[in-house]
């Protein structure tokens, strides 16, 4: 359903806005010449709370409302954390889409995830294909969540004549992203890796001690005993902490700086899986246009997919990384942890169709980009 919203006379609140994609959605609203653009975030409003979420439409008094903010994470935080990312998200989704309409907003757009799509869903995936059946089992607490918003979306729209839509977004990436081995999706997860093993490589372990601690998660527990990096942290517990995160040397039985056997690679960094399954991966610029081109000229109760359109096996993808950032250690693939869902890549042609959206950067220079934005840090 096409449309035209003038954003230039409209107030925007922006849930989540100092997040990942938040930052980079709220620069491309002020791009656009939106009237006034705000932030509902975390220290000021905790968007679980009913009394938080009163609150902050009483006080910034969006005409739209576009609700990013969400508990997420990559599959180990998702097998850790079922019940809070079911809870937390579908409290979010339910309250904001219900006080949204008590308060009169003109209009809600909400962000769903790809994670919502049923586990064998059909390559690409057609918003058709959404209730086709249950989602990847890590996916489905979060996926199931999210998914509530769009029910809530066309419920509201058919009783109320509430102005709701739904987007379903694929995987993002790009600067600014989390890299937390805690909470990180792939493309984080594996920079980060191969860049510390790259640092290993070279001795370089003042680099390493500064990766973990702008990252603040330096720490594990190794044979029942935590260790946690600091700037004096001795060199066995930093080699313990990079071995716990999967990056290990030959040389560990005798750790010199800079050491490397000529007969082995010098660095093996674990990755997760087979390798085999596939991803789509969306530049979270082109993201943040496409829900913009969206909140401007759709307004329609059909779930839209937002991506890229193309899908990398993992394997792929760890060869790429490991060529862009110059990596010669070895993979070592982890057979014992999962790979996820099998297969995931969204048919993109409603955005196009709808709202006239199309991705303008290359996956390899969204990569290229990641990376040296994560490297200069």
């Amino acid at each position: 359903m096409r449309t035209t919203t003038d954003l230039q006379e409209k107030t925007v609140t922006v849930t989540g806005g100092r997040g990942f994609l938040g930052g980079h959605l709220v620069r491309a609203l002020e791009a656009r010449g939106c009237g006034k653009v705000l932030i509902a975030d975390l220290p000021e409003y905790n968007l679980v709370n009913l009394a938080d979420i009163r609150r902050m439409y009483e006080e910034q008094r969006p005409d739209i409302v576009i609700h990013l903010a969400a508990k997420v994470g990559g599959i180990g935080f998702n097998q850790e954390n079922p019940a809070s990312l079911f809870y937390e998200n579908a409290m979010m989704g339910i309250q904001l889409i219900h006080e949204g309409y008590l308060h009169g907003i003109g209009k809600f757009v909400a962000l769903g995830t790809i994670c919502a799509y049923p586990k064998f869903t059909p390559v690409p995936f057609r918003e058709d294909s959404l209730w086709d059946g249950y989602p990847e089992e890590t996916n489905a607490p979060y996926g199931l969540a999210k998914k509530m918003m769009l029910v809530q979306s066309q419920a509201y729209r058919q009783q109320y004549g509430f102005n709701s839509i739904f987007l379903l977004p694929v995987n993002l990436y790009g600067p600014g992203d989390n890299f937390s081995f805690r909470s990180s999706h792939v493309i984080p997860a594996l920079i980060r890796k191969f860049h510390l093993g790259n640092l290993l490589s070279r001795g370089d372990f003042d680099g390493i001690v500064h990766d973990f601690l702008r990252s603040d998660d330096g720490e594990a527990v190794i044979n029942g005993s935590p260790i946690v990096i600091t700037r004096d942290s001795p060199l066995e517990d930093i080699l313990a902490v990079l071995k716990h995160f999967g990056i290990t040397r030959p040389s560990d039985s005798n750790p010199q700086p800079g050491t490397r056997n000529p007969e082995y690679p010098p660095v093996s960094v674990g990755v997760w899986g087979t390798g085999l399954a596939t991803r789509e991966f969306f530049y979270v610029e082109d993201a943040a246009e496409a829900i913009v081109a969206a909140t401007e000229r759709y307004d329609g109760s059909d779930p839209v997919n937002i991506g890229a359109g193309f899908e990398i096996s993992i394997k792929d993808l760890v060869s790429l990384i490991v060529s862009l950032m110059d990596f010669h250690g070895a993979v070592v693939w982890d057979h014992t942890k999962p790979d996820g869902q099998p297969r995931r890549m969204l048919d993109t042609a409603k955005a196009r169709q709808e709202f006239d959206f199309r991705t303008a950067t290359s996956f390899k220079e969204g990569l290229k980009k990641t990376i040296d934005w994560y490297t200069a840090q």
